[in-house]
């Protein structure tokens, strides 16, 4: 298998977990619904987390001018997706993770050179993600 092929298979599935939470989170109830909440926002944070770390490889592998700034950035989104989880607030977590994600993929279009069948893979992942936090948002509000 390719490594592009790879690439997208891994990323597509990433999306799973997300939806598999949030319907855990409206069909289920006491422990399993609870642990549903928390996975869906730790698994968010780890996702976030490895999404700043591959913008920090990338900045290793070109060594553009802007890498400093670039390195700067993904610590610090990583240090905000970590202060998100702090509120202990599940459903302000997962709204600040939404616009952390958001923030990343507007900070790499600007910045970084990237493939074009990832750019549009990246993109269409990042939609969904923000489908998912919202959803998961609205789950809340509705008291599911």
């Amino acid at each position: 298998m390719s490594s592009r092929l790879m690439t997208q298979v891994l990323g597509y599935a990433g999306l799973l977990p997300f939806f598999g939470f949030c319907l855990g989170f409206s069909l289920l109830e006491d422990w399993p619904r609870s642990l549903s909440i928390q996975g869906f926002v730790i698994y968010s944070l780890a996702i976030f987390s490895f999404l700043a770390g591959a913008l920090w490889g990338q900045e290793q592998r070109i060594g553009s001018p802007s890498a400093v700034s670039t390195l700067v950035i993904s610590n610090g989104l990583v240090l905000f997706g970590v202060a998100s989880i702090l509120t202990a607030q599940a459903m302000m977590a997962a709204v600040f993770l939404m616009l952390g994600y958001i923030a990343l993929m507007w900070y790499e279009g600007r910045t970084t050179e990237l493939e074009p069948w990832y750019r549009k893979m990246r993109s269409r992942l990042t939609t969904g993600v923000v489908l998912a936090h919202v959803t998961f948002v609205a789950l809340h509000v509705n008291g599911a």
